[in-house]
């Protein structure tokens, strides 16, 4: 017998190549029907539907905590604890209490470095779509709920900040400095990347809850956009004094890291 190639085939040998495809030809046929088969929902669509508008509310609330105050982050959470009762799930209900006992200590004051960076995580992660039915949202409960209780526990060094996201944030402000001085050399002078950079500054900033940084990048922000209407000696002017507050950056971020 030939095939396509011309070379000869025995029956025995073309017996021995079926042998030899046949686990693979099986354990196919035994996949398809999984694959096919849309896989079933576990909660109520309802529900999932209000556990995804709670995370939704949840991250909103706490990105604008610093302008809204964090007072509402709390009825947010219950909120999100509400739901997560409701679902019955062990994962689901466990990260519902860690967020109760963040609202709890929230409440005390102003959240530590650890603990700020641990709940931005975790309201971001909580955004993945299809909400409780992702096929990833137990190992993410599990994960941040872990990580939360361990935020809260007591530090060894109370007050300390966290050296690793300060050496972080030090890191990609010194970076961002450099490139809004790049954009004050060109003409015309690159406003859009002194908006852009300025911004993304002040909300790193505020994720760990550095507030010398978060004033100074505010007084940045409001340097460049008087330059959007300015004429060229304005311009000119403002170029002076973003470079001098770049200077002042410069000298805090040397502090945090000396």
């Amino acid at each position: 017998m030939a095939n396509l190639t011309g070379k000869n085939f025995s029956e025995n040998q073309l017996d021995e190549t079926r042998a030899a495809l046949a686990p693979t030809l099986e354990a196919t046929a035994a996949i398809l029907p999984w694959v096919s088969k849309p896989q079933p929902v576990r909660f109520p669509p309802e529900l999932n539907k209000r556990w995804e508008a709670a995370c939704k509310e949840l991250d909103e609330r706490w990105s604008a905590r610093h302008t809204q105050g964090a007072t509402s982050i709390r009825s947010t959470i219950f909120n999100l604890l509400g739901v997560a009762l409701e679902t019955g799930d062990v994962d689901c209900l466990r990260l519902g209490e860690a967020l109760a006992s963040v609202a709890d200590r929230l409440e005390n004051g102003p959240a530590g470095a650890k603990l700020v960076a641990a709940i931005t995580a975790t309201s971001e992660a909580l955004l993945e779509p299809n909400g409780l039915e992702n096929s990833g949202f137990i190992g993410r409960a599990q994960h941040f709920a872990q990580r939360l209780e361990s935020s809260l526990q007591p530090s060894n060094k109370p007050g300390e900040r966290s050296d690793v996201l300060d050496n972080l944030f030090v890191h990609d402000t010194e970076e961002r400095l450099e490139r809004m001085r790049d954009a004050l050399i060109v003409l015309p002078i690159d406003v859009y990347a002194l908006q852009i950079e300025s911004q993304e500054m002040i909300q790193q900033a505020q994720e760990i809850d550095m507030f010398g940084m978060i004033h100074l990048g505010r007084q940045l922000a409001d340097y460049v956009a008087q330059m959007h209407e300015t004429g060229e000696a304005e311009q000119d002017r403002a170029r002076d004094e973003i470079n001098a507050l770049l200077d002042t950056m410069a000298t805090a971020l040397a502090a945090v890291n000396p």
